[in-house]
Order: structure tokens, then sequence, then C-alpha cells
């Protein structure tokens, strides 16, 4: 099958403007060259997400497969428009805003969820005590782990509110937008670190089961890659994230700037 899918369009919003994480802060964002604070790349992945839930609906947050890259800045209050064309049963995913080209990725539905052990994945707890962070803070080979976080009730309906979500399949069976799984891999990095300005530049998530409304969620991450590239230094995260200690939610492949070139040389 082959063909256009109808544009979403969203009016974009920076659900961090108060984190520690200040390239969402407008005044930070702009000494490192951006217009203003950067929407968070997971919530723009999370408009993303809408156009495959959109077309497989539950069958997607059971098995879905997306890929994002983020390649220019989504900005608090412009509209942010999502476009899909697909392509034997992939769908490529583009985010314009401004005119620009803010994200790319695709999207597709295996016929089953790969399995995976959990014993692969040991738990993890965080570190006890946050120090700065600096190369040895993200060593390859390291485990990683997050504090448990849960969106319940409100907060669940709040998080579908900043992210634009309109589908109504969330609310009505229950079910946490997979968008939440993406601020589970932010947290490996914040939860085991202080970091200053950082910035997430991709990920792919293939969804195992579907996340269920008020599940403790944390994640179970082993540091893959930790390098320089163009004064930046990156970091790269295989994770498995985890409903309630016991059910896999999601295996992520997660990348991000952990210091941008401008504090890595100083």
């Amino acid at each position: 099958m082959t063909g256009l899918i109808e544009t979403y369009r969203v009016e974009a919003y920076n659900t961090s403007k108060l984190s520690e994480n200040k390239i969402h802060d407008d005044a930070v964002a702009r000494r490192f060259g951006f217009s203003g604070g950067l929407v968070p790349g997971v919530d723009a992945m999370a408009y993303m997400m809408h156009v495959p839930v959109s077309k497989w609906g539950r069958a997607f947050l059971e098995r879905g497969l997306i890929e994002a890259r983020f390649v220019k800045p989504v900005y608090d209050g412009e509209i942010a428009e999502v476009t899909g064309e697909e392509n034997d049963d992939v769908i490529s995913i583009e985010v314009s805003s401004r005119g620009e080209l803010c994200a790319t990725g695709t999207a597709s539905l295996p016929a089953s969820a790969p399995s995976f052990s959990m014993s692969e994945f040991p738990q993890t707890a965080a570190i006890a005590e946050r120090k700065p962070v600096s190369p040895t803070s993200y060593e390859v080979g390291q485990w990683l782990g997050t504090v448990p976080r849960a969106w319940i009730g409100e907060a669940a309906a709040e998080y579908l509110r900043d992210v634009r979500e309109r589908d109504p399949i969330f609310a009505r069976e229950g079910l946490g937008h997979p968008g939440l799984l993406q601020r589970v891999m932010n947290k490996v990095l914040v939860d085991n670190a202080v970091l200053g300005p950082w910035i997430h530049v991709g990920s792919r998530m293939q969804l195992l089961n579907p996340a269920q409304n008020g599940d403790e969620l944390t994640a179970r991450a082993r540091v893959t890659a930790n390098y320089e590239k163009k004064g930046h230094r990156f970091v790269e995260l295989d994770a498995l994230v985890v409903a309630n200690g016991r059910t896999p939610l999601a295996h992520c492949h997660h990348v991000a700037i952990y210091q941008p070139r401008e504090l890595a040389a100083a």
C-alpha cells in the first residue's frame, strides 16, 4: 500500500521550561545559537506517534516500531506539521515547523513483538549521589537505572494535554502514552549525573506491551557508546523500559549529546 497520510498539526508546547535541562530555557538556549528554548525531543517524538496510533490503534501500542531523528528544534507556540507517507507498510514521518524540517522517522507494525529476557537487562538502581557529568559518567558497558516514576490519573491526563494528543484510545482504554517511555529514557541520563544543557538527538523504540495508566516505570539501560563528534560528546543507550518491575514495555535505543561542544571545550 502506498499513499499520503493526512497532515497532523500541533501547536507545540515546551513542557520543560522549568526543568533542570536549561536547553529548554529561552535565555540559555539563545546562548547556544537557538531562537529560544527547545521543545523536548521526546515530545516531538510523541507528536510523531500520533500518526501510527491513528493508523493501527492498539496494535501499534502492543508491538509497533518507531524511529526518530531530530535535526532542527521545534519551538514553543509554533505549529508543528506532522506528515506521513506509507510505502510497503512502512510510514515515513516528517515534522516541520517555521518552514524547516525538524525531525524525520519511520513507523511500522511487525507481525509480532520480539521477546526479550528480563535476565538480559538486570534491575539497576539509579546512583545514590549524582555528580557533575563527565566522560566517566556513562562508561561503555555500564548499567544504569532510573528512579521509578508513575503518571497516575490527572498526571496522565495532563501529559496527553501537554503533547496535544487527541486520539481517544488512551483515555478510553486506560492506556499510557508511549511518549512517557521516552521520558523515562531521558531519565537514565538525568538520574545518574548532574548535566548542564543537553540535547536528545534520536531514538528507536520497539514497543512490546501497552503501558497501563498508572504503571510504575523504570529503565534498565546499558551504555553502548560514548564518543566525541564535531566537538560534542554523545552517549548511546540500549535499554528495556519496564512496568511495575515485571512487564517489559519497550526496547529502546537512545542517543543524546550529553555535553554540547560549548561545554565540552570548557
